[in-house]
Order: structure tokens, then C-alpha cells, then sequence
């Protein structure tokens, strides 16, 4: 049964609300847009009645907490109003919502108008998740291309994916960057961490494989594989609608190997300068690194892998991210176990 919430003030428009609709859905009614934000958190409805005009927070307010976080911002929105404003229905509409529902409500229209957005959102979510089937089989197809190529990095992104989901809910549970993070789509941010090493396409077998360290001259053409995955990325998005995915893709790929202090590539950028993506990129590469085996090494044990991140923080690493790393690395360790 599908979940429905009501937000008004009026208890006598809750009670007539839940009245009409509670025989066919699963109805939470809520008198202001505080108490909907805190149950969202335990929460998530199949969509929304919100009225307009409400104390302390109103509808435009609430619509705009709702649409700028991933996590609710695809729930369908009606507003509820007394009043009608061709400004106001211009606003709303503009703004994000599915329709407006005059009040004092018919009880069919109600029910109809519920059943009809309904049925449109369960067909888009279900046209939206075949696109992301077919947009993770190619990412999965170009990632293996580039990853074959490198004999000793197997499994290195599907392990870099689930780090990355990993370390940025960490973040987000405990406040670190979060007003930036809750603007992503976590799912394609994380399915998008598998082409941050797309560059290493243009980088010669040899020098993918050498069983030893890279000279000067090779660690040169190692760099530029950032660079060139950022261009790879941008090629692709000349080609496509899909701009927030791949957006996601190419600050991955071309910011990972900057370093907090301003001693990384391609660009030498310092501290918060350097994307957030491609911090968060530049903890969970290394470690991946660390412990796993590669042509000019053996693997480092977990404890002395988290060890040297750990004193790399401040210089090659965000050091907030990195008191966050250190929280979740048994986490980090159990999927290096499996994956």
C-alpha cells in the first residue's frame, strides 16, 4: 500500500483528507513542515499534500527543503491552497510541483487527482530505473576495458565504488560537508566511481605493467591519465542528455589525484579548492592501493594502510575526511575481504 502524507494546519482539512483516503492508502497527517522534515527521516512517502500557507515554515519553504535533497527530491508534491493565484500556480509549478488542489476538496477529485499522479510516477521511476540499468552496463563495460588493461588492479573499481558508498554516508551521518553531499544522487555518484581511472586508456601497457617503480619520464605519462579520463568523460557528455551522471564521472576522474596541500595533478589545487568528490576519490584510491598487490609492491596490511593515510592527513588528504575514513575502516577492511 502506498504511502501518503498530509501537511496542513487545519485539522478539519487533515481529518476530511485522511477521511477519503485512507481506504486506499496509507495515510500520515502532519499539522506543520517541521514534523513532516523529522519524519522523513524514518520515512519516505509515495507522495505529498502540502499546504501553502502555514506558520513558522510554509509550503514554498518546505518544497524547496524537499527538492534540494536527493533523498526526497523525486517524491511527487500537490499543493493544497485556498486560494487562486495564477503567480502562485506559476511559482509552484516552476518549483517543482506535480499539481495544485484548491481547498475546501472534493473528495473524488481528491482521490482521482491522487490516483492519476500516481500512476504517472510509477511509470517514470520505472523508464528511470531501466536508463540506470543501461547507463551502469555500459559503465561496467568501460570500466573492465580499462581495468583488463592493468593486470594488478582487479576488482579495483567495483572495491572503489563500495568504499566511496561507504565513506560519504559516514560523512553524511555525522555532519562532515553535508549540506553538499545531500545535493547528489548517491546512486549515481557511487555506480560513477568506476570510471575515475578511465584515463588509464591512453596510458602504454608498459608502463600499466612495469614490475617495478616508474621512472620520471613514466610517471609523467602516468599523471595524465586524469586529465584524459576529464576529457573522455567531457566527449561523452557532448553526446549525451545525461549531463548529472557524467558530471559525476569527470570531477572523479580528474580531481582524484590532487593532494590537500597543493602538491597533486593535473592542477595543483589546495584544500577546499579541490572538488569534494575528488577528496573523498583521493582517500579511497589510496587505500584501495595500499592494501592490494601492484606490480612494484606487495600488499600493505590493513592497520598500516590506515596508518599512512592517516599521517597523510593535512597533506595529501582532507583532514576532516580523513577522522572519518579512520571511523569506518573496519567497514573498508570487510569489503577488501570480499571484493
Amino acid at each position: 500500500m502506498k504511502t501518503i502524507f498530509i501537511v496542513d494546519d487545519s485539522f478539519t482539512n487533515l481529518v476530511t483528507a485522511k477521511s477519503t483516503l485512507e481506504s486506499s492508502y496509507q495515510v500520515v497527517t502532519m499539522s506543520s513542515a517541521g514534523k513532516m522534515i523529522s519524519l522523513l527521516e524514518k520515512i519516505t512517502p509515495d507522495l505529498i499534500l502540502l499546504d501553502i500557507e502555514m506558520p513558522e515554515m510554509d509550503g514554498f519553504e518546505a518544497l524547496l527543503y524537499l527538492k534540494s535533497n536527493s533523498l526526497y527530491a523525486d517524491i511527487p508534491v500537490i499543493f493544497l491552497t485556498s486560494r487562486t493565484d495564477v503567480d502562485i500556480e506559476t511559482r509552484g509549478f516552476e518549483q517543482g510541483v506535480v499539481d495544485f488542489i484548491t481547498k475546501p476538496f472534493s473528495p473524488p477529485v481528491l482521490l482521482n487527482r491522487l490516483k492519476t499522479h500516481l500512476s504517472i510516477d510509477e511509470l517514470i521511476r520505472e523508464r528511470t530505473a531501466q536508463i540506470r540499468r543501461l547507463q551502469d552496463g555500459i559503465v561496467t563495460v568501460l570500466a573492465d576495458v580499462v581495468e583488463e588493461r592493468d593486470k594488478e588492479t582487479g576488482g579495483h573499481n567495483d572495491r572503489t565504488s563500495a568504499y566511496i558508498k561507504i565513506l560519504i554516508k559516514a560523512m553524511d551521518e555525522r555532519g562532515i560537508y553535508t549540506d553538499e553531499i545531500r545535493g547528489w544522487n548517491m546512486e549515481m555518484v557511487v555506480s560513477s566511481a568506476r570510471l575515475h581511472d578511465m584515463g588509464k586508456i591512453h596510458i602504454s601497457d608498459t608502463i600499466l605493467n612495469k614490475p617495478g617503480k616508474l621512472d620520471v619520464e613514466e610517471f609523467e605519462q602516468m599523471k595524465t591519465h586524469s586529465m584524459e579520463g576529464a576529457r573522455i568523460i567531457d566527449r561523452m557528455i557532448r553526446h549525451t542528455s545525461e549531463m548529472e551522471y557524467l558530471h559525476y564521472a569527470k570531477l572523479l576522474a580528474e580531481y582524484h589525484h590532487e593532494h590537500w596541500d597543493g602538491t597533486g595533478y593535473p592542477h595543483g589545487l589546495k584544500g577546499t579548492d579541490i572538488p569534494l568528490l575528488g577528496r573523498i576519490m583521493a582517500i579511497v584510491d589510496v587505500y584501495d592501493a595500499l592494501v592490494s598487490k601492484r606490480p612494484y609492491k606487495e600488499p600493505f596490511a590493513n592497520e598500516e594502510a590506515v596508518r599512512i593515510i592517516t599521517m597523510d592527513a593535512g597533506k595529501h588528504f582532507d583532514p576532516q575526511i580523513v577522522e572519518v575514513f579512520i571511523e569506518v575502516k573496519d567497514q573498508f577492511k570487510a569489503v577488501r575481504a570480499t571484493l
